[in-house]
């Protein structure tokens, strides 16, 4: 994914690395780091954490941490999780005194050393034969992050229909409104690298049950690889979880997140990963970087651009002449044609020089006027009073004219290709982001 980070920025907040296979057996501390965020869970706690550190133990081949995050419980939850964390020398506690799904995981996650990180609800609904197959493409270096999937074909679920329909029509939303692709958002069984997760938490801001999902999206939208594993889940009768105020916060997620990605106000570039971790980026002899993605890109945003500006013309030429009309015409369509080309053929993210872009767009938008308003005095030299249907033809072939002019400079002027050194990170920067573990799990900040 190209983007558009300033020079500069602190490395802790900067691009990512190239993904790398984790080593395994080297220092003291955890490769993974299972997170079980629980509120008033007194009966269902002790089983669930003694499960799933058996079947640690028994099937996982690195070191482990099983982290209990109490949200604010205010029943016996505590006292059983720090008998726990006395019994099992991998299982610690942390207490928030704020109740939060989100913050909870925001706030251990941070603070966590290890560097595979994951999640899964207390009731232990999902199988923990996927834990593996969850974690092994994070700790391979394959992707980024990963998810558990009740929709997979191979995925074998029991739970009621309500639960059923509601789980299918919140994807489909996700899916009509924010473009995710990813198949099950709201699966209490997923994971993430910590490399990932520093640069990533800081721009989710729901500390509820909408967090997962809209670290999701934004992850998605930044280019990042999303691994799926189908699961085998059984639905827990005595969950919890309150269905239609859930919904309610989550449609409000919905629209807030939409409405930021729409704008541009999300700063994704910095989910970059370096050049040459994508193989599309890179650089074959003979083959320009990127451009066949660029050409296809830049003709369908010229296309939609074109047919606006031809609307447009026509609507102002009903009240003015032609020189104005075709000069309102194409500055309104040129701002929006730099904008759409600057997001989905360039690649460019964030505000960072978005003013400064469509300056220069401008710029380019007085050689296409200078092209299409010469051919309008042409044509108006060569007849005193030439067809509608005859202006809008010989604009059409200026403005083809001054499209292939307007993609060259866009591409060696206005978002140039930055230099390969520009989004390597900086060998050896501290991590000046993440405070100590026990400092944040004591204060659940």
């Amino acid at each position: 994914m190209r983007t558009d980070s300033s020079p500069g920025t602190d490395p802790s907040l900067g691009v990512l690395p190239a993904r790398e296979h984790l080593p395994a057996g080297v220092g003291d501390a955890p490769v993974l780091d299972v997170v079980i965020p629980v509120y008033n869970e007194e009966r269902d706690l002790g089983p669930c954490v003694r499960r799933l550190h058996q079947h640690l133990v028994g099937t996982f081949p690195y070191r482990f941490r099983i982290t209990i995050a109490d949200n604010a419980s205010t029943d016996a939850t505590p006292d059983v999780a720090a008998a726990l964390a006395a019994a099992l020398p991998e299982v610690r506690n942390a207490r928030l005194e704020q109740k939060g799904r989100g913050r909870a995981l925001r706030t251990v996650w941070s603070a966590s050393d290890a560097p595979v990180l994951a999640y899964m609800d207390v009731d232990l609904s999902t199988d923990l034969n996927a834990l593996l197959p969850l974690v092994a493409p994070l700790i391979s270096g394959h992707s980024d992050l990963a998810i558990g999937s009740r929709l997979a074909r191979s995925s074998r679920v029991v739970r009621g229909p309500k639960r059923e329909f509601i789980s299918r029509a919140y994807n489909l939303i996700l899916r009509g409104s924010l473009q995710a692709r990813f198949s099950d958002a709201q699966c209490g069984f997923k994971a993430i690298r910590r490399d990932v997760a520093r640069v990533l938490l800081p721009l989710v801001e729901d500390s509820g049950w909408f967090f997962d999902t809209e670290m999701l999206v934004l992850a998605e939208r930044a280019g990042l690889r999303i691994h799926e594993v189908p699961v085998d889940w059984v639905d827990d009768p005595d969950s919890t979880v309150h269905l239609v105020k859930t919904a309610t916060d989550d449609l409000k997620g919905v629209w807030r997140v939409g409405r930021a990605l729409a704008v541009g106000a999300l700063p994704l570039d910095r989910l970059g990963r370096p050049f040459g971790d994508d193989p599309r980026d890179r650089q074959v002899p003979g083959v320009p970087r990127g451009l066949a993605r660029q050409l296809v890109g830049f003709c369908v945003v010229g296309v939609l651009s074109t047919l606006v500006y031809l609307l447009l013309y026509s609507g102002f030429r009903t009240f003015t002449g032609s020189q104005v009309a075709n000069a309102l015409a194409l500055l309104v369509s040129a701002v929006a044609n730099t904008a759409a080309n600057r997001r989905l053929t360039f690649g460019v993210r964030g505000r960072d020089r978005a003013v400064r872009h469509q300056a220069q767009g401008l710029v380019v938008f007085a050689i296409g006027l200078a092209l299409t308003s010469g051919s309008l005095a042409a044509l108006g030299a060569a007849s005193a009073d030439p067809a509608h249907s005859t202006e809008l033809a010989v604009l059409v072939a200026a403005n083809l004219a001054a499209t292939v002019l307007r993609f060259l400079l866009f591409r060696a002027w206005v978002f140039p290709e930055p230099p390969a050194a520009a989004s390597l990170p900086v060998p050896g920067a501290p991590d000046a982001s993440r405070p100590a573990y026990d400092h944040e799990l004591r204060t659940g900040r």
